[in-house]
């Protein structure tokens, strides 16, 4: 990768729908030339897919959590699976340190919320929860 294709991604990941023709306008480059970045990119695996991040008017509907979860020994591929089959699970991350799994949900009511949650700690293997509630968003670079 050079910087041409770190620019391309930078620009990308502010906003996917950003046409090529666009992107080589403010790049001093060839349309098709952008187009060939952005293929070789996907093909490499660099670019792994393309997403939408929605605005204020669909975020707000949307109530979310972060629930770090300790485990019991071994049990992380069954929770993982259960896990996977819950609507309102955004996310989940492996961690080191004094929790074993970040979980991130979100749901329409609090009511949805908390019953997410106390799944979430019901499931087999899953020893501790704390649930950290989001409230406003200050700083968000669209990870």
């Amino acid at each position: 990768m050079d910087t041409l294709d770190e620019k391309i991604l930078a620009a990308l990941a502010a906003d996917s729908s950003t046409s090529t023709a666009r992107l080589g306008r403010r790049f001093k480059v060839a349309r098709s030339t952008v187009q060939s970045r952005i293929e070789r990119l996907e093909r490499d695996g660099v670019i792994a897919g393309y997403t939408i991040r929605l605005g204020d008017a669909a975020a707000v509907r949307r109530i979310r959590a972060t629930v770090l979860v300790r485990l019991a020994g071994r049990t992380l591929p069954g929770v993982l699976g259960r896990l996977k089959a819950m609507e309102t699970v955004e996310a989940a991350w492996t961690t080191s340190g004094r929790v074993d799994l970040i979980v991130r949900l979100a749901a329409t009511t609090t009511d949805e919320l908390d019953a997410a949650i106390d799944t979430l700690g019901g499931i087999d293997g899953v020893m501790e929860t704390e649930s950290l509630i989001h409230l406003s968003t200050r700083i968000d670079r669209g990870g």
